[in-house]
């Protein structure tokens, strides 16, 4: 047990996920860091009596359940929920199985829900927590060769908004975050899968984006540790953001959508706001 506030960090292995870890324990909060390997999670964030590593696929909902049970015997309880953990399925549509969305689907989707319905029961109880999920400017405005990825964290955007305002009578908190490109382990081939060739018409496009992407891994403009150290602080806040735009990309892509969606609602007013009966 602990009077630290607790966090609960899927995905903690890599990327994002190490630098959220080390930025949580810097600020003198308990971690429960997560990953498919609970030693390699352990070594990457390195040794601290406040760390608890524990192993979880977030696809299994009995791991969830198991994580989530053995955060609270060790620290009593859960007070920040981190999904972060993630894979990228990219490709164009018609290249990509049937078998590939779905499991980039459940990995980006069902694989938060399952830890988030593990960890509510425990958020209730306290009337305190704050779900702090990490999506994607995919989740914003859709991309091509992210068809896959877009569909998961437009799902993801949809879930929280929604669970967002059943849960809050309850003293639970949400905010959903936006990156853009930042310079972690997702455009490595260990987060990566590309699609495989098998359409010409795509072949071209398909070489060139990558090309692009394999050239930029490495090279992103976004510090993850930086990203990492901002969350901690914006945790804090009594009031956290409903969304947080995660660099100067991000803040593109939400203004270029909020415009998108206004010329396009002005676009056929008439006829759009036409539908009603014409009651005498």
């Amino acid at each position: 047990m602990t009077s630290k506030k607790v966090w609960f960090i899927t995905g903690a292995g890599r990327g994002l996920g190490v630098e959220i870890a080390k930025a949580a324990l810097a600020g003198g909060y308990a971690v429960v860091a997560t990953g498919r390997d609970a030693g390699k999670v352990a070594a990457a964030i390195g040794a601290n009596p406040n760390l608890h590593c524990v192993r979880l696929d977030v696809t299994s909902e009995a791991e969830a359940r198991e994580a989530v049970a053995s955060a609270v015997d060790r620290f009593g309880r859960i007070d920040v929920l981190v999904n972060n953990a993630g894979n990228f399925f990219a490709g164009f549509f018609e290249e990509l199985s049937p078998a590939q969305i779905r499991d980039q689907i459940e990995t980006l989707l069902f694989g938060p829900m399952n830890v988030t319905r593990a960890a509510l029961p425990i958020m209730r109880r306290q009337r305190a927590g704050l779900l702090l999920t990490i999506s994607s400017t995919a989740g914003i405005a859709g991309g091509s060769f992210c068809s896959a990825y877009a569909a998961a964290k437009f799902g993801v955007e949809g879930w929280i908004e929604s669970l967002a305002l059943e849960v809050s009578p309850f003293g639970i908190r949400s905010m959903i975050v936006e990156p853009g490109f930042f310079r972690t382990d997702l455009l490595t081939m260990e987060s990566t899968t590309y699609a495989e060739g098998s359409i010409d018409d795509y072949s071209k496009r398909t070489a060139e984006t990558v090309a692009a992407w394999t050239g930029m891994n490495g090279k992103q403009s976004g510090d993850p540790t930086k990203l990492a150290e901002a969350l901690v602080q914006l945790a804090g806040h009594d009031d956290p953001p409903a969304r947080f735009a995660a660099g100067l990309d991000a803040l593109e892509v939400f203004e270029m959508k909020a415009k998108l969606l206004l010329a396009q609602a002005d676009a056929h007013r008439g006829l759009s706001s036409s539908f009603g009966f014409a009651d005498p």
